[in-house]
């Protein structure tokens, strides 16, 4: 039964709606702790997957060659460096680093990683169609994980980045 009143706000219609673009930081921070759980495994000397990775670095790998292994751990760390400079852009201790150094660091993360993938996956693509030809038989399992998967992972984390950045920009344009 009605009285004519006013329907009282709800607890959630108090809730602060959730920033707009905040979903990409933590997908990106999500998305380089995958891959740097990965570098570490086969850093450790994992080999399962390895088949999709194919060339040298895969014979190197299979042949226990250290340079290769030190070289993993290296962008493993870089991966999980990524995955908290994503999340500096979203949680509050973010907020208390030097503004300009998370923005610049951002930016070269979003710049770097979506050129490499995309340059990447963009030729394996090319290689895929028959567009660009090889002189040796291709190897299609690594051929299509590196487009599919591990070329185009890097592609899509730059592009995660540069959501991420662009809000961050309007957070803080707005705050300062």
């Amino acid at each position: 039964m009605s009285t004519g009143s006013a329907v009282p706000a709800t607890d959630n219609a108090a809730a602060p709606a959730a920033p707009p673009a905040a979903w990409a930081a933590y997908a990106a921070c999500v998305w380089g702790l995958i891959f740097a759980a990965i570098s570490f495994y086969w850093g450790s000397g994992g080999r399962h997957g390895l088949d999709t990775i194919g060339g040298s670095i895969e014979r190197m790998a299979l042949a226990g060659d250290t340079s290769i292994f030190i070289a993993v751990w290296a962008t493993g760390l870089l991966k999980v460096a990524g995955a908290v400079l994503a999340l500096a852009l979203v949680r509050p201790w973010g907020r208390r680093l030097p503004r300009r150094p998370v923005t610049l660091l951002g930016w070269f993360a979003a710049i770097l990683l979506t050129l490499y993938g995309g340059l990447l996956v963009l030729g394996d693509a090319l290689a895929a169609s028959g567009v660009l030809k090889s002189s040796k038989p291709i190897d299609w399992k690594p051929l299509l994980w590196h487009l599919w998967v591990w070329d185009m992972s890097f592609f899509i984390w730059g592009l995660l980045f540069a959501l991420a950045l662009w809000r961050f920009r309007r957070i803080s344009r707005s705050a300062g």
